[in-house]
């Protein structure tokens, strides 16, 4: 077979409307193509990287299946506690194989499968239609028995059902969702489906600021919330400042300077990909509340920047705390560890 790439997504703001739409969860993980050959086992990522040294443990447990030949599309990904944990995936990017398999014994992952693109007979169906490689899926599912490492992954065609998943995406195991075609074959490395992220707000205390590169003016406020010791941690930055506003933000902070700022977990410190400028930061008087919009949080931080809405005045900073980030998503609910049957759907989160 030729040298694979994953079906990748085009970013929407709502989701398809209209027949021969198929919906799913987006899970979030690490995108992989997972092949077996006899007894060659492969962990591709979507920049076509092996993702094997980093989880010995899912190659182990593709090894002990009894289908030698499959290609299977799906999300590597770590439960931990009640979540599915982005931060324990990054964990496992270590150079250390010692320090990889203390984490494999310690935090196990699972491959979450949404699509067959060879069954176990060696037949390639990327050419066939979706409907027709889900069909070959569930099947294939059927044939393993018991096995706590591979899920398969929920489907709907039902828009209701999809936009329930999407209210719940966001904290801590959905990703938002996908809609493909029904009809449609496997289109490798193009932008084939579509992925809607849900968007939410949150209020946090501005607890400090950097300035722009080479500048004096603001570049980027630093957010925080309460945590449940009353200690302001950092979740995330704001840093969308229109150039006409920067002037009057900065000397809105710069009357604010010499505070305590983060008085819990505060902003890091240089990385490979920092400079000693960018690593600078002002502490404040947490005085400001902004509220921001976000698509993401992982491990109690916000997974990318954020949106600057408005501020809120109205708003005490020691009522900023980290319930706003919290949601109740157990991936135990959402995959049994039995045989998966053709009209399992997601649960009601």
């Amino acid at each position: 077979m030729a040298k694979l790439l994953p079906m990748e997504a085009r970013t929407e703001a709502d989701l398809p409307r209209g027949p021969g739409w198929q919906y799913e969860p987006k899970w979030d993980g690490f995108r992989c193509l997972a092949i077996r050959d006899g007894d060659k086992i492969g962990l591709l990522s979507r920049s076509g990287k092996t993702l094997a040294r980093y989880f010995p443990d899912m190659v182990a447990a593709l090894k002990a299946l009894k289908p030698r030949r499959f290609i299977l599309d799906g999300e590597l990904a770590i439960p931990v506690g009640e979540i599915l944990s982005f931060d324990a995936l990054q964990l496992r990017l270590h150079p250390a194989a010692s320090r990889v398999n203390k984490l494999a014994a310690e935090t196990p992952s699972i491959l979450i499968a949404f699509d067959l693109l060879q069954n176990a007979r060696g037949l390639d169906l990327r050419d066939r239609p979706l409907n027709e490689r889900r069909r070959q899926l569930e099947a294939f599912f059927d044939g393993l028995g018991e096995t706590p490492a591979l899920r398969l992954s929920p489907v709907s065609t039902s828009r209701a059902e999809a936009e329930r998943w999407l209210k719940r995406a966001g904290g801590g195991a959905l990703d938002g969702v996908v809609a493909k075609r029904a009809d449609d074959p496997y289109r490798s490395g193009e932008r084939a489906m579509v992925k809607v992220k849900s968007l939410r707000t949150a209020d946090c205390v501005v607890g400090g600021f950097r300035y722009a590169s080479n500048s004096r003016l603001v570049g980027s406020l630093l957010l925080g919330l309460f945590n449940d010791e009353g200690k302001l941690d950092h979740v995330g930055f704001t840093s969308g400042i229109p150039g006409d506003k920067r002037e009057a933000l900065t000397r809105k902070v710069e009357a604010l300077k010499g505070g305590p700022g983060f008085t819990g977990d505060a902003p890091g410190g240089p990385s490979r990909w920092s400079t000693e400028r960018s690593t600078q930061w002002e502490p404040l008087k947490l005085e400001l509340v902004a509220e921001v919009q976000y698509d993401h949080a992982s491990g109690e931080r916000f997974r990318h920047g954020t949106r600057f809405l408005r501020w809120r005045p109205d708003k005490r900073p020691h009522d900023c705390t980290f319930e706003q980030l919290r949601q109740e998503v157990r991936p135990s609910r959402l995959f049994p560890t039995k045989k998966v049957r053709t009209r399992t759907r997601l649960p009601a989160l």
